[in-house]
């Protein structure tokens, strides 16, 4: 079970907006809400379908078939004063708004309503957004103040900081190849929650029960260090699993990052020994062992922390190339949430 990933093969550059951004609606309460809603038409849940245009508020609705056209959309929709941002997509289509959209709002950005659309969706699952929730459900809870508060997870190439990325999940080592087989469990009709359980599951089974040599054992030449250049959770060169988030809530109940919630976590793994692969469900469900860096398994909750990796990792589903990053957490979003 393989699967093709879509690949960046640079990191993109954000372009400054014109104006900044205020909302129309600002100090005139009860006035109808303008919202810009992004809509993605290759999302899994939209294709053959219409964008949602409630009474509630006034929306202005831009398809957008390309990244490179999301930063005039984004542009124009600070001009025009937005209440709300509207993102009509999966976590991908999330990622290059808050990328595209960095350069224009800089800190101040507008509240986001997410309309996950995409195969997955972990930024909904964060959120706990229900299976009907749609434009008219996210407006009547943005009236009664209902949000939840994330950092976005920033990647920036560490020797042209310019170029760089916004997203909520980055994983490399094996998480690279087992986004691939998730996109094999998508053609089989799984998606969301039950993705992520097959994928999982599949991906451990392979790894241990897997010959040393087999792909699903191997490690992949990685340097973790803060931003002294020191090294950090350990001194290894290779590492079997890497996964950092600012997301709080995972598919499943799992926690891969232990008790830690809030703000930007990091999990590793330096070794697919079976006595530490066998540890995994426990650990999936917050049972951390005692001993865990015997095992080969470190939680950091950094600021910041630079990687540098010979094999691409992925960031909400997509890859990006091979390279020297740093990694940091982003400006204060409010989203509309239950």
């Amino acid at each position: 079970m393989t699967g093709a990933i879509k690949t960046f093969h640079e990191l993109p550059e954000a372009r400054q907006g014109s104006v900044p951004w205020r909302p129309r609606g600002e100090g005139r309460p009860g006035e109808v809400p303008l919202v810009g809603m992004v809509r993605n038409p290759r999302s899994h849940r939209n294709k053959g379908r219409e964008a949602e245009d409630p009474a509630a508020a006034e929306v202005i609705v831009e398809t957008t078939h390309k990244r490179k056209e999301l930063a005039g959309v984004l542009d124009r929709f600070a001009r025009q004063g937005i209440d709300f941002l509207a993102v009509d997509g999966g976590d991908g289509t999330v990622r290059d708004v808050l990328t595209s959209g960095a350069a224009i709002f800089g800190d101040n950005w507008p509240p986001l309503i997410v309309l996950p659309k995409g195969k997955t969706n972990a930024l909904a699952a964060d959120l706990g957004l229900p299976g009907d929730w749609n434009l008219a459900h996210a407006i009547e809870h943005a009236r009664a103040g209902s949000f939840a508060t994330r950092r976005s997870l920033v990647v920036a190439d560490a020797t042209h900081p310019e170029a760089r990325v916004h997203g909520f999940l980055l994983g490399a080592g094996l998480f690279t190849r087992a986004t691939s087989l998730g996109q094999s469990a998508h053609r089989l009709g799984a998606f969301n929650a039950l993705a992520v359980a097959v994928t999982a599951l599949w991906t451990l089974g392979q790894a241990v029960f897997a010959g040393r040599r087999n792909i699903w054992r191997r490690s992949t030449p990685m340097r973790l260090a803060d931003e002294q250049g020191q090294p950090i959770a350990g001194e290894e060169t290779e590492r079997y699993l890497l996964l950092a988030s600012t997301l709080e809530n995972f598919p499943m109940g799992m926690k891969p990052f232990g008790s830690a919630r809030e703000g930007l976590k990091l999990a590793v793994l330096d070794r697919a020994r079976r006595k530490s692969l066998l540890r995994v469900p426990l650990i999936a469900v917050g049972r951390t062992p005692s001993d865990p860096e015997k095992l080969g398994f470190h939680w950091l909750s950094p600021g910041s922390f630079r990687f540098a990796i010979e094999d691409r990792f992925i960031l909400d589903g997509e890859a990006f190339p091979p390279g020297d990053y740093w990694v940091f957490q982003g400006p204060e979003l409010r989203l509309v949430a239950p």
